[in-house]
């Protein structure tokens, strides 16, 4: 092999382990509990992925492969109330004190390894966690929120930042798309709807038809200045 070829192929070798998974912990300020989580590519514009309540911080490697490839440093983040059941499925049991508490610690984090813009994408129970965390920290803690199949939380009135939230129209036989509307509204600008077609429900979403649209409304979102 010609050593022009074998230096291309160690280069992409090391660009492709660089945006590889790597498991890290870290803990909460006060000590309490140990926060483990996936990281994905680097950078200093830094994605945080709370997962659903019958999903785990696994759940999101494709996507978090996608957005380490765009560029956005990715943290996967597992919630200290995380457990398996007896048939092995996973389910997030902590509540969302808790789990907003385990996002802040997930920014904390972040900010620690150099990233400079923090953004968080939620589903479902984990897009509540995001809501919490972010009604609850200083204005500019989280530039951008996605909410998907989630209204973000109790007070969508103190969330800061740029807003998406998007949800199924048949979610749950449509019964979610009116509270999600309604904290739509409440919510200050800037933000975002985005309806999709069907009835999955947050991450399941990504396994449909709608899935190659909800990952490119995610990215757009994201990425847009």
């Amino acid at each position: 092999m010609k050593l022009a070829t074998l230096i291309a192929f160690s280069l992409v070798t090391q660009a492709d382990l660089s945006l590889g998974q790597r498991l890290v912990s870290f803990s909460l300020p006060d000590g309490t509990a140990q926060i483990q989580a996936d990281v994905y590519g680097h950078g200093e514009r830094a994605v945080i992925l709370a997962h659903g309540g019958r999903f785990n911080k696994e759940s999101w490697k494709k996507q978090a492969e996608i957005l380490a490839n765009s560029g956005f440093l990715t943290l996967a983040i597992r919630f200290r109330g995380d457990k398996f059941n007896a048939d092995g499925s996973p389910s997030a049991e902590g509540s969302t004190d808790d789990n907003a508490a385990d996002v802040l610690a997930a920014v904390s984090y972040l900010r620690g390894i150099g990233a400079k813009s923090i953004s968080a994408v939620g589903a479902s129970l984990g897009g509540d966690a995001v809501g919490e965390a972010n009604a609850r920290s200083a204005p500019g803690t989280f530039a951008r929120s996605v909410f998907l199949g989630s209204d973000g939380g109790d007070e969508p009135e103190k969330l800061t930042g740029r807003k998406l939230f998007i949800v199924a129209r048949e979610d749950r036989n449509g019964s979610r798309l009116p509270g999600i509307e309604a904290h739509y509204v409440r919510a200050r600008e800037p933000k975002k709807l985005v309806i999709l077609d069907g009835a999955a429900h947050a991450q399941v979403l990504f396994e449909t038809d709608e899935g190659p649209r909800l990952l490119k409304e995610i990215l757009r979102f994201l990425a847009e200045p």
